[in-house]
């Protein structure tokens, strides 16, 4: 299963993701920082390549709207044509660059399987457990026959609690089989020594995609509907369990929530590693949130032998937790886990589960009118669940030794340009210089697929138990992350899969890992000019760097470990860099009502804008850069950021748009695209940009970090 909670502290160079498009490992309720970059990969390298026939100019000139001028709107003149001619796919939420590699993989993986389905594998097997949860989600017969029967079970046993102790006991369970309580346990190093795992808690729970959902209304209603629409749909899954009293427990249910969303940091909090690193004594999480049972909690989560501290997220929130297990009637407490294990589960039970789960999470948060094919949601069950597995046979048919070899050498050349520029700051001085170069020269790469693949033979797959299944995945997960406690970092781990269209920066390994998916057109263009490939796809390796010196990664040292290597004289002039990209951002208003928070994007901001400028940097100090053509009337600099703009190509529908301006850490792909572009002095070298355009801000204005 996906571990979200540690992608949502790694970060996500796209984000965009649902509880019905489940991500590829299990790497979510395990959590910590990794700055993702989907976009990664081969690109760079400071030497020329040589080819057998003339170079394409790596700009797609059908997409370009070439009525628009690049000097007002660098983002239509390159994808003009194809946002006027592209519709969203009824299945999506979004469309674009992205979403066609992830369509290619699920193709792919589609295939691999149904070659499975024709083999005798040996029972027990890593082919015959991938084949048979495939089969296992694709029976709808037996599923409808099961309706909510596979998970009466919990339910008699969330109904049997009475005790405080009990409470507790519970809440350990629920979270290890998949259904997210109050706060969760999460396994990761320790930021303040990076050579020991430890136990994190932080706030989870919340049936709505954020806190705000429950605290505002919304410039236009928006999450006033949300609301609304939720206690209709809670009302609608709890009738179709056959539970009492649905409507009542729906409100209490919703009531719950809303006292816990009040308790809960807002997302531009927790995006800070030192406030959120709060170490506790075990003896001392009594104090901290009297009235819950930590210690008959630790030992049914199997940590309490394990450990003697662990670290709080959100210390406050515990607190409130705390007192809201005490004043909470015990009966509400049992509707709320009884009704998120039937949300959790839900895209596993029977149809008309799937449909309204889909019809409120989908339709009526992300304005997706249609459910994705079956086959693809199954795809992404197994991805889910058996993630390596697969990914060995995607890497054995679609991924050749000779392309890593490859990567590891344009990786290389990406950080040599770091190198070179860092000595070149003029906001840095020596001291600070001298660290950013030790941490970077610490920096480790991993490309394509890990070099040890993970070890299922535990797992148990029963063709006929989709529910079974996917419960055991999930306990499998949960046990291979608490079994880390107590031994030596695994440095080999990867916390993607192969066929995940998406990179990471995780400052806690110091690592950037490109998976083999991503390595491929049209981000890079073996048969392209240079200048578009560094634009598009070099910008995107320079991003994940770079995501090593932002607001949160430049907080670790080249060990993993959060320590302050800055002097305050760097700090100060980081700090007003920083202050103006934010203002830049949130001046930008893509959903009418709803502007960009500046504050949230901050650390992928900064990756764009460093990671474009040492793209360009890099290009430059190519060979091929030297006498670079004129292809398809642009010149090199004009290819650079086409490419670049035109790897941001995608469109999104307005709910969806409000969503992730709400909970995403990333600017909308427009805005990206052009917010990093006016930053750099050679954009306006590269199309005449001049005072008057739309584009156009005073050198003065400028932010340029790296």
């Amino acid at each position: 299963m996906t571990d979200r909670s540690m992608i949502d502290r790694v970060g996500s160079f796209t984000s965009h993701e649902t509880r019905n498009e489940v991500p590829t490992t299990f790497v979510g309720r395990f959590r910590r920082p990794l700055h993702c970059s989907i976009a990664l990969l081969a690109a760079i390298c400071t030497a020329p390549l040589v080819w057998s026939a003339p170079l394409k100019s790596g700009i797609d000139r059908a997409y370009m709207d070439e009525t628009v001028r690049p000097q007002d709107d660098l983002f239509n003149y390159a994808n003009g044509k194809w946002l006027k001619q592209t519709a969203i796919p009824a299945d999506r939420a979004f469309y674009g660059t992205f979403v066609e590699l992830r369509e290619q993989a699920d193709a792919a993986l589609r295939n691999i399987i149904d070659g499975l389905a024709a083999q005798n594998s040996p029972p027990g097997s890593e082919p015959q457990k991938i084949r048979d949860l495939y089969a296992s989600f694709m029976d709808e017969a037996r599923l409808e026959q099961l309706d909510i029967q596979p998970l009466k079970a919990e339910f008699k046993r969330i109904d049997a609690m009475r005790t405080p102790q009990e409470f507790a006991h519970l809440l350990a369970h629920l979270y290890e089989i998949g259904s997210e309580p109050p706060f969760s346990l999460s396994v990761h190093q320790d930021n303040r020594n990076s050579t020991k795992y430890i136990v994190d808690l932080s706030q989870s729970g919340l049936g709505l995609p954020d806190r705000d959902y429950y605290l505002k209304d919304g410039e236009d209603g928006t999450y006033k509907r949300a609301r609304e629409g939720y206690l209709a749909h809670i009302e609608k899954m709890l009738t179709f369990a056959g539970e009492r009293n649905p409507s009542g427990k729906a409100r209490d249910i919703l009531e719950l929530e809303t006292k816990l969303a009040h308790a809960q940091w807002d997302k531009v909090a927790n995006r800070d590693p030192i406030k959120t690193y709060n170490k506790v004594e075990i003896a001392k999480l009594a104090a901290l949130s009297p009235g819950f049972h930590w210690s008959e909690y630790l030992k049914a989560a199997r940590v309490s032998d394990k450990i003697d501290y662990l670290i709080v997220s959100q210390p406050s929130y515990l607190t409130e937790l705390g007192k809201l297990t005490q004043s909470e009637p015990l009966d509400t407490w049992k509707t709320y886990f009884k009704w998120h294990l039937l949300s959790d589960y839900a895209p596993w039970l029977a149809k008309r589960y799937v449909d309204e789960n889909f019809a409120f999470y989908d339709t009526a948060l992300r304005g997706v009118p249609q459910m994705r094919p079956r086959w693809k949601r199954a795809v992404s069950a197994v991805e889910s669940s058996l993630g390596e597995a697969l990914g060995k046979l995607y890497v054995a048919k679609h991924f050749p030794p000779q392309n890593k070899a490859r990567m590891q050498e344009l990786v290389a050349n990406l950080l040599k340009a770091y190198k070179q520029s860092i000595e070149t700051l003029d906001w840095m001085s020596a001291p600070t210089k001298a660290e950013a170069q030790a941490k970077l020269a610490k920096f480790s790469t991993k490309i394509g697929y890990p070099d040890k693949w993970r070890d299922y033979s535990s797992l148990k797959i029963v063709k006929d138990d989709l529910v079974g299944n996917m419960q055991r995945a999930q306990v499998f997960e949960y046990q291979r992350q608490i079994d880390k406690l107590g031994k030596p970092i695994d440095r080999g781990e990867w916390l993607m899969t192969p066929q995940t269209i998406n990179a990471y920066y995780n400052p806690e390994m110091n690592e950037i890992v490109f998976p083999a998916a991503i390595l491929q057109p049209p981000y890079f263009d073996m048969t392209a000019d240079d200048a578009a490939n560094y634009g598009g796809i070099g910008a995107i390796i320079g991003h994940e760097i770079s995501h090593g010196f932002d607001d949160q990664g430049s907080q670790y040292d080249g060990d993993g470990n959060l320590r302050d290597w800055w002097t305050k004289e760097d700090h100060d002039r980081f700090a007003a860099k920083t202050k103006a990209l934010v203002a830049q951002y949130a001046a930008y208003e893509p959903v009418p009502g709803y502007h960009i928070n500046g504050e949230l994007t901050l650390g992928e901001n900064i990756a764009d804008n460093a990671g474009l400028a040492i793209a360009y940097k890099a290009y430059k100090l190519s060979a091929s850069a030297t006498q670079a053509p004129v292809i398809d009337g642009f010149t090199a600099n004009q290819r650079f950021y086409v490419g670049w703009a035109q790897s941001w190509r995608e469109k999104t529908r307005d709910k969806e748009a409000v969503r992730l301006i709400t909970i995403d850490p990333h600017a909308p792909a427009k805005y990206r695209a052009i917010g990093a572009a006016i930053n750099q002095d050679s954009f306006y070298e590269a199309f005449g940009v001049k005072q008057g355009d739309r584009l156009y801000l005073p050198p003065a204005k400028r932010t340029r970090i790296w």
